[in-house]
């Protein structure tokens, strides 16, 4: 391609500018969400990198439904299976801090047990004077960085929840700020003074919403979950165990056959950029038939003809792909952001980043997409005779 054809098509890109920026809005759009479902479909079912202990971390839960609890006495048969480290019981509170309605207010709250919690998280950074305060005061909590840093709390902290779950309310001190490799939004308590505050006889006292167990090598957890769940086959308390990852993607199979409809959306997607990549160049190409008619008769070969309307078509796709990328990566971090509410969650959402590999994926696909576009209109303009061409009449 010669200079004056690359200037020609850097020309008639910016012919039409409405249209055109219209056109790279549409295109940025629509790679906005390709890329989005790019990334979210590698962090769902290919995977992202785990910490060294959540890839050693098993969830135990109930085996019929996650809404069944288990009882607290089968922690001690958990702790009796080779290769179990660290166990911890878990319970999800859900109270209600200050003013529900501020999103700001609303953060994950769990009952564990103070002296195994940073055994079974061995990824949770915290120091040493909180650790001891924290195992050995019962209204002692701890929270994640990424809470404090948001509510501004300091060590000391008065903490107030009114529970909604549970029929119990909860005056918690803070003894200290833990730091987490995912920026989760999460607070722990002692489950000694969860339990003395319900009523004697509630179910919740001796019953417990999962164990999470931390094995004391990679190899070992397989093992360990399938001897955990044969010890409790023929109990009234069936259990499920699963490496944390594994449950946390279990949720996803509640939304149905997920691949098959991000692959569906993605093919909508990228069928609708490929109809206006070609309606644009189609309406450019009719109306600037009689130009192509001259520049054949000053010496432009078809082949040059057809390489500046699939050019043109290109720069404006790449363009559209740039912002795609940037938009996407933008989106991408914000939905980081808004799984910091869900401890776990976060590590899954983690991957969920438009990954250098993958904002080239997307920007070949849209440069993919303004040449395939471009196909119909640039063998139109270029198989056009002269004739044919300065008689158009518009």
């Amino acid at each position: 391609m010669t200079f004056s054809s690359f200037f020609l098509i850097v020309r008639n890109a910016l012919r039409h500018r409405t249209r055109n920026a219209l056109t790279v809005a549409s295109l940025a759009g629509s790679l906005c969400l390709v890329g989005v479902l790019l990334a979210l479909s590698r962090a769902l079912f290919v995977g992202s990198d785990v910490e060294p202990g959540q890839a050693r971390r098993l969830v135990v839960h109930h085996k019929i439904a996650l809404t069944q609890d288990l009882p607290v006495a089968f922690e001690q048969t958990i702790r009796k299976i080779p290769g179990v480290r660290a166990v911890t019981r878990l319970r999800w509170f859900g109270g209600t801090y200050r003013d529900s309605r501020d999103s700001k207010n609303q953060f994950a709250q769990f009952a564990v047990e103070p002296q195994t919690l940073f055994a079974v998280y061995p990824e949770f950074q915290i120091g040493e004077s909180a650790r001891r305060l924290f195992q050995s005061q019962k209204t002692a909590c701890v929270a994640s960085r990424a809470l404090a840093d948001r509510l501004a709390w300091k060590p000391g902290e008065r903490i107030a929840l009114i529970g909604t779950a549970l029929p119990v309310n909860l005056e918690l001190t803070l003894a200290g700020v833990f730091d987490a490799p995912t920026q989760t939004a999460v607070l722990y308590f002692n489950w000694d003074y969860l339990r003395d505050s319900l009523r004697p006889g509630e179910d919740a006292r001796d019953m417990a919403q999962q164990f999470y167990v931390q094995a004391d090598r990679d190899d070992a957890v397989a093992d360990i979950a399938r001897q955990i769940d044969a010890t409790s086959d023929n109990s009234p308390h069936p259990t499920k165990s699963e490496p944390e990852q594994a449950f946390m993607l279990s949720f996803v199979a509640f939304l149905g056959n997920l691949k098959l409809f991000l692959a569906a959306l993605c093919g909508a997607v990228l069928f609708t950029m490929l109809l206006i990549s070609a309606n644009m160049l189609s309406m450019s190409v009719r109306e600037r038939t009689r130009e192509i008619g001259i520049l054949k008769s000053l010496g432009f070969t078809d082949g040059e003809v057809l390489a500046m309307v699939v050019g043109e078509s290109t720069l404006i796709a790449g363009v559209g792909g740039i912002l795609g990328c940037a938009l996407a990566a933008a989106l991408c971090a914000g939905i980081q952001a808004a799984a910091q509410n869900a401890p776990g969650f976060a590590s899954v959402i983690r991957g969920v980043a438009l990954s250098p590999l993958l904002a080239a994926a997307t920007f070949a696909i849209a440069v993919a997409i303004g040449a395939i576009g471009a196909v119909m209109p640039a063998f139109y303009a270029a198989r056009t005779s002269i004739v044919d061409a300065l008689g158009h009449a518009g």
